[in-house]
């Protein structure tokens, strides 16, 4: 059971299921945890209701698009409570994927997914450093992500 929400271990086995198959039909959820498609639809409702369950999110190949590199960004932020301003301007940078406010030597930590090294270069230098707040970067480029998984519930 899960602090303070009332999920059981068939709500975890679903949970499970659809984080490795988005697409998989509730019907077929149902029979590998043995309860109807039915069942399992409320049960997903539930889970949206209580805030469990956000969304869903198609999985895609940035290489075969031919979004070559992956990036990731250490910033510095000129005053911590710059935070909410500076990501605000970073939602407006289409090549940003991800930020994170963190602890440690980074204010943040972002990731960048972008075509070439060309490009990187060109969204760093004419989009990311013209970021009011943000004292300086750190990149770190991606040479395979060898894992990348939703944590396991059961």
């Amino acid at each position: 059971m899960l602090k303070n929400l009332e999920i059981d271990n068939t709500d975890l086995r679903i949970l499970s299921l659809l984080m490795d198959d988005a697409k998989m039909a509730y019907a077929d959820v149902g029979k590998e945890v043995f309860v109807s498609g039915g069942t399992v639809h409320v049960r997903m409702k539930k889970m949206e209701q209580m805030g469990i369950v956000t969304g869903t999110q198609l999985k895609l190949n940035y290489g075969n698009l031919g979004y070559d590199v992956s990036a990731f960004l250490g910033i510095y932020l000129k005053k911590s409570s710059m935070y909410n301003e500076v990501l605000e301007q970073l939602r407006k940078i289409p090549e940003v994927v991800n930020v994170n406010y963190t602890t440690g030597e980074y204010s943040m930590f972002a990731k960048l997914i972008c075509k070439d090294t060309t490009h990187l270069k060109n969204v760093l230098t004419d989009k990311i450093q013209k970021v009011n707040g943000i004292q300086r970067t750190e990149t770190f480029i991606s040479l395979e992500e060898s894992i990348n998984r939703p944590v396991q519930l059961l």
